[in-house]
C-alpha cells in the first residue's frame, strides 16, 4: 500500500521511496528512508495535503507525493 492510502493514525513502516530525480532527493533528505516508522497524524478536508509524523516532526506532503512512498503496516 501507499502512504497515500495509509489510514489515519496506523503505524507503518516505509519500504521504498520511489518518484524520479529531484522528487525522490527532496524525500529522502527529509527523512523518509526505508525502514523508518511514519504515521498519518491529519488529513486536509478536500484530502490533501497529508500531515505526517516521521524521526520525531511533523511533515506535510502533497498526495501525489505520498502515492509514490510503498508502506506497510505494523503493529504498535
Amino acid at each position: 500500500m501507499t502512504l497515500a492510502q495509509l489510514p489515519l493514525n496506523t503505524p507503518a513502516v516505509i519500504i521504498s521511496v520511489g518518484g524520479e530525480g529531484a522528487l525522490r532527493c527532496r524525500l529522502l533528505d527529509m527523512g523518509i528512508i526505508p525502514r523508518t516508522k511514519i504515521l498519518v497524524r491529519k488529513i486536509a478536508p478536500m484530502g490533501d495535503p497529508i500531515e505526517i509524523y516521521v524521526r520525531g516532526y511533523e511533515l506535510t506532503l502533497r498526495k501525489e507525493d505520498a502515492s509514490k512512498i510503498e508502506v506497510l503496516e505494523v503493529a504498535e
